[in-house]
């Protein structure tokens, strides 16, 4: 939908200056208007059929490098020339967005923000809080690299062809410290997916082995919850204190 992108660009707010990267651009609908802006960008394309349109279509334009790779493989980093750091956007396939993520959460100290549109479900579980039925691991374990925000809502007719789920944009903003201390960050994420492995069951019940009902209750958190009611923070508790 030529309504949409303009949309999408102006969430972006791409600026002179700024060093962006594509993730998947296709046929390049959006990438046209993001370079018309800033004048140079790069883009990492998997499909090598997609190479030569995108060349082809912005051959009047030198500001455009294209990488043919593997966003999962891709060293995102490598693409940083000065202190600018990286402004990451893309509309990303649904099998791949969750993965992707978590490799580009390994590169979050030379990203400044990202832009991505996936699918509607996975964005309620990226910005969902304790006690939201879309709770868990996936947005738990964002919460400790990003700031999440919901842009808004892209239905399945701004497509061609249209989807059979509606999009969202969502904006991601590494934090420069993490907003909890973890002591053993395989503990702590051990932890997140074993309790919703388990999400109808009590904390205690998930802990068992581990730490009682009198020590789980020491770190002020009640024995008798269950893992959609905790808190970031208490995650990073019990996991520290599972460490001791």
């Amino acid at each position: 939908d030529k309504m949409v992108i303009p949309r999408i660009v102006n969430s972006i707010n791409p600026l002179p200056g700024d060093h962006i990267v594509e993730i998947g651009p296709g046929e390049g609908a959006l990438t046209e208007l993001v370079l018309n802006k800033i004048g140079n960008m790069d883009v990492v394309e998997l499909d090598r059929d997609l190479i030569p349109l995108l060349k082809i279509r912005f051959v009047v334009q030198d500001g455009l490098s294209i990488h043919q790779a593997d966003a999962l493989k891709f060293d995102f980093c490598s693409l940083q020339q000065d202190e600018n750091k990286l402004r990451l956007i893309g509309n990303l396939p649904y099998n791949i967005s969750t993965p992707l993520l978590f490799h580009l959460f390994d590169n979050n100290h030379c990203i400044e923000d990202m832009h991505f549109m996936l699918q509607k479900e996975v964005v309620d579980r990226i910005v969902a809080k304790p006690g939201d039925s879309a709770y868990g691991r996936l947005g738990i374990m964002l919460q400790y690299y990003c700031h999440a925000e919901y842009v808004f809502t892209v239905k399945p007719g701004a497509f061609r062809t249209a989807p059979k789920v509606d999009s969202a944009i969502v904006r991601l903003v590494p934090h420069d410290i993490p907003p909890v201390e973890i002591d053993n960050f395989d503990e702590f994420s051990k932890l997140v997916n074993h309790s919703f492995t388990m999400r109808r069951k009590t904390l205690r019940n998930i802990l068992k082995g581990q730490l009682d009902a009198e020590q789980i209750e020491t770190l002020g958190i009640e024995p008798t919850i269950r893992p959609e009611r905790l808190s970031l923070q208490d995650f990073a508790t019990i996991a520290n204190a599972i460490s001791q």
